[in-house]
């Protein structure tokens, strides 16, 4: 397993991690096989979309803020509730294959990982076996 470290500087915001995930792959030095990247935090997350155009980005911010509103009667004191939520919907780890040494992502495909409670300095876990 390798560790990488990932500083966010905006309350929300969603990195490109998927040439630190390139790097740990090609560390590990798996050939074949499938690759699981996992985030340790509970206001962070991860997820596989678009990386060719920036807009999607933010369009996905912004169906997560209709979806989970910041003024929601939230108990947690806190008061980041609404980071929890979204960290949840989205989820704390993705899986892609590795095929030939690289990571097997469609054209458009990048990894990201999705800041709700920063910036802060976050970790990511990078495994891949065949």
């Amino acid at each position: 397993m390798i560790e990488r470290t990932v500083r966010t500087d905006a309350t929300e915001q969603f990195v490109d991690i998927t040439e630190q995930v390139r790097d740990a792959i090609e560390t590990i030095g798996v050939r074949d096989g499938l690759c699981t990247v996992f985030c340790p935090h509970t206001t962070a997350a991860l997820t596989i979309n678009e990386n060719a155009d920036p807009s999607v980005m933010v369009d996905m911010s912004q169906a997560l803020d209709r979806a989970v509103p910041s003024n929601g009667p939230w108990r947690h004191l806190e008061g980041n509730s609404p980071a929890h939520a979204k960290a949840t919907l989205v989820g704390s780890s993705v899986q892609a294959i590795v095929r030939d040494g690289e990571l097997a992502l469609g054209r458009w495909q990048g990894i990201f990982l999705c800041e709700f409670d920063g910036p802060r300095e976050r970790r990511i876990w990078v495994h891949a076996s065949s």
